[in-house]
């Protein structure tokens, strides 16, 4: 057995398994409660990724309602969102038995399953083509007897439409699809939509092409009708420069939303006409940046407080009281939340700490007590091979600064003496952001003796409008400078050996890393589901996206010279850096077109490369026996580069060609 004593860093033994990695975490996401009982949305990675749905009753039973093969997810945007829905049938008079409604992943319909019920009963009408009707973001209509959504329809000739849309959860929409009612159409993005509260109006989030919804969008408000449309229609807050987002219902004349049109994503209310007030001005974020369907990052108390979460990268649960303008911290200090609800009295949300994986947790404003109600993983990592991660400004380029995070390499009987091998990553997106959260796959390296960087380069979410806008007309420039100026800080510093450092990053990420290989700061990279041709993407681009390279780029044909000079694959030449790529090969996102022609461009130039494509895949690896070999795969990537031994018995290996 290896001595971690005297081991060199990558050769450091470690209890922190690729197979446990793979399929041991659960995925917690979009929770919804009513009276004592809460619901959640679970990824499971042990079982080729499906995601089932949960509940825990008041007495603290925890039940999968869902069994394989359903699978709850949905196809709206390509990136999915939240899939579900509790909703209300009742017994009698009295009793109220909570079912949910559910978008299925094989055939994207509506379904229905009632507390009492076996199998889940169709709601909307079987599309022309499997999953050519998506739906996604529900909620409960005011009469509780519909579920209003957003509606994605595909005709077949790459035609795709939205609309929000009521469903009757009566079903005879599954045998007549005229009774689903199109509420609003004429946008070409819908999200948020909330009834109010007495059933009278509805508020709705919607944009245009090109802009994405971190870029302009609109709060629109409208009068609820028995049957038709929508009416009287119009706009209440922002436009073409001003990201507004999920609003919710103060009372029947008020609502709240999220706006940066002072440059950060801040809490504000409105009336229905006059103009809008900012609840608690800072030069902080109270969103994420709407990217997800159905994420929310305040919800309003019965006693008429809000919950919001707000930072930068990280992300903290405050509560903010109307009567004083006051921000109270609530739940635990050191954790990072992602999204929360309310079931009036309690917040309950999902949230991760440094030396934490996701928790479901349930917060009592009064008194601060915080529950946990579910786990993402049965058994923590030990403590002691968990890095302790430090947020960090590093020296940019023309004298600006690059957000980041410091993962050092951490074992509890292993000398972390440096300059160290370190791998910076980066997030895709490029509009997301890299926080301190446990990550056991950034673990499983730092506890081997590799240490990781996640840079929140320009264009990242955060860190104000501005600093997105950093990204426009610059994605391949920015970035890249960005990246590479963060990792030559820990060169100079020391803490990085200059020698063994490495680049990674997936999606739009793995542009980045790409083009960042084409210096000579890097000796490796690994590429996941990475972007390598911008002109075929542009051409092939699912519709969400099918615009997005006009802001981050420059529109076509005018700037067609800049799409080839930022395309990996023309700038292959400069690439001589031994590269990784792994790629799905079902990913309707970026195709694995992209990935087999930067390949055989390295192959041609005789650039050390391995390939390996993961079938049954799409954009990102969902199962566990995929994530493993991709874990297992770059650790002996990086020992071949780095030239090092794993401690670990690997059974994927890579060959370089």
């Amino acid at each position: 057995m290896t001595d971690s004593r005297t081991a060199p860093h990558g050769a450091w033994p470690s209890p922190i398994r690729a197979a446990e990695v793979a399929g041991g975490e659960r995925r917690l996401g979009f929770p919804a409660a009513i009276g004592g009982e809460v619901w959640w949305q679970e990824a499971r990675p042990g079982e080729d990724g499906r995601t089932t749905v949960m509940r825990r009753d008041p007495d603290g039973t925890t039940a999968e309602l869902l069994p394989a093969p359903w699978d709850a997810r949905t196809r709206v945007h390509e990136y999915g969102g939240r899939s579900y829905l509790p909703v209300p049938r009742r017994d009698d008079k009295a009793i109220a038995r909570n079912g949910i409604v559910f978008t299925d992943f094989a055939d994207q319909r509506l379904y229905l399953l009632e507390r009492s019920s076996a199998e889940p009963r169709p709601l909307t009408p079987e599309p022309a083509a499997p999953g050519a009707l998506r739906y996604a973001d529900p909620v409960l209509s005011p009469d509780t007897k519909h579920v209003i959504c957003v509606r994605e329809s595909h005709d077949g000739d790459g035609g795709v439409g939205r609309a929000i849309v009521s469903v009757p959860l009566s079903g005879r929409a599954a045998e007549n699809p005229e009774a689903v009612r199109e509420l609003v159409t004429g946008a070409d993005f819908y999200a948020s939509p909330a009834p109010s509260p007495d059933g009278g109006r509805l508020a709705w989030v919607s944009w245009n092409h090109p802009r994405m919804p971190w870029d302009g969008t609109e709060l629109r408000v409208g009068t609820l009708t028995d049957a038709g449309p929508v009416e009287s229609a119009y706009t209440l807050k922002g436009g073409a420069t001003e990201s507004v987002l999920t609003p919710a219902w103060r009372d029947t004349d008020a609502l709240y939303f999220v706006s940066d049109w002072p440059g950060w994503w801040n809490l504000y209310e409105i009336g229905l006409t006059g103009p809008a007030m900012a609840l608690y001005p800072a030069e902080e974020e109270f969103s994420d940046g709407g990217g997800t369907l159905g994420s929310r990052s305040y919800c309003v108390l019965a006693d008429g407080a809000v919950a919001a979460l707000h930072g930068h990268a990280d992300r903290a649960l405050s509560r903010y009281d109307p009567r004083t303008a006051e921000l109270t911290p609530l739940g635990p200090a050191a954790a990072t939340w992602e999204t929360i609800t309310t079931d009036g009295e309690h917040v309950i949300g999902v949230a991760a700490a440094a030396d934490t994986p996701q928790r479901l947790l349930r917060v009592h404003p009064g008194t601060g007590r915080t529950e946990i109600l579910r786990e993402a993983a049965d058994t923590p990592p030990p403590p002691g091979y968990l890095p302790e991660p430090r947020t960090v400004t590093l020296p940019g380029r023309f004298g600006g600064t690059v957000p980041a995070i410091v993962h050092p390499p951490t074992h509890p009987d292993a000398d972390p003496g440096g300059p160290a091998p370190y791998v910076v990553w980066v997030h895709g997106g490029p509009v997301s952001r890299a926080t301190t959260a446990l990550h056991l796959e950034r673990a499983y390296f730092t506890s081997r003796g590799i240490g990781v960087l996640d840079v929140n380069y320009g264009g990242s979410t955060g860190y104000g409008r501005s600093h997105r806008e950093r990204l426009h007309r610059q994605w391949g420039v920015i970035d890249v400078e960005d990246v590479t100026a963060a990792a030559r800080a820990l060169i100079d510093d020391g803490t990085a050996d200059p020698r063994r450092i490495a680049v990674r990053g997936g999606s739009a990420g793995g542009l980045t890393t790409l083009l960042a290989l084409t210096g000579d700061t890097f000796a490796c990279g690994v590429s996941l589901c990475g972007v390598t041709d911008l002109l075929a993407l542009a051409e092939a681009s699912h519709d969400y996206e099918s615009h997005v390279l006009d802001t981050l780029i420059g529109t076509l044909p005018g700037y067609r010279a800049a799409y080839r000079e930022r395309s990996p694959v023309v700038r292959a030449a400069d690439i001589t850096a031994p590269v990784l790529v792994l790629q799905g090969a079902d990913d309707p996102v970026v195709p694995p077109s992209q990935a087999t022609a930067l390949v055989d461009e390295l192959k041609q130039r005789g650039t050390p490369h391995a390939y390996i494509e993961f079938p049954g895949e799409g954009h990102g690896l969902r199962s566990a026996e995929a994530r493993r070999r991709a874990l297992e795969a770059e650790l002996a990537f990086y020992a071949e580069t780095f030239g090092f031994t794993p401690a670990d018995d690997l059974g994927e290996t890579v060959t370089l060609r």
